[in-house]
């Protein structure tokens, strides 16, 4: 299961509805200029996967994730991801049927929260437990590399840079010796 597209619409930053497609299948990384909206783009993953810690989507309520705080005639964010779900060896459970899996979140100014799966109303325990099913827990995201997070790195003389990273968030880095990299190319 990963990400096909995002769809936010009154969410931070994203006033009009805007929608972000063609994600790599393994990795992906959001660029651009300052202010162009990156960190809300992770904001909005944060947010439909239901963390609970608002300050990590840098809000202190739900109403400072609408656009302007409803200020500006926008009373209502929303924001929905469709993940592709052909692999069914790693589908959630109940959803093996499914080719794609869209969850919507939605908060409205004066704090309705309401998530959908597929169009069809969900708790947040449905959706954590969607998650949970394919191995995300979403409170502790070390998935997602936030722009503002800082790496705690054990000190240590035995370990590199990157071995502390690969250590930190789970990932192997693979050397090869020079010789076998013009093997390689």
């Amino acid at each position: 299961m990963h990400i096909k597209s995002i769809v936010l619409e009154g969410f931070k930053s994203y006033a009009q509805r805007t929608e972000v497609n063609d994600f790599d299948p393994l990795f992906n990384a959001i660029t651009g200029l300052n202010g162009s909206g990156k960190s809300n783009i992770l904001d909005s993953i944060c947010f439909v996967l239901g963390i609970s810690n608002l300050s990590q989507v840098r809000a202190s309520n739900l109403q400072d994730l609408v656009y302007k705080n409803g200020q500006a005639g926008i009373t209502k964010a929303a924001v929905s991801i469709t993940f592709d779900n052909l692999d069914k060896k790693q589908s959630p459970l109940g959803f093996e049927a499914h080719d794609e899996i869209t969850i919507t979140r939605q908060v409205v100014i004066g704090g309705r929260n309401k998530y959908l799966i597929n169009g069809v109303n969900a708790n947040n325990t449905r959706v954590q437990d969607l998650f949970c099913s394919v191995g995300l827990n979403v409170n502790n995201p070390h998935f997602l590399i936030m722009q503002v997070c800082s790496i705690p790195i054990p000190h240590s003389c035995c370990l590199s840079g990157y071995e502390n990273f690969a250590e930190h968030f789970g990932v192997i880095f693979v050397k090869f010796p020079s010789s076998n990299l013009e093997a390689l190319i």
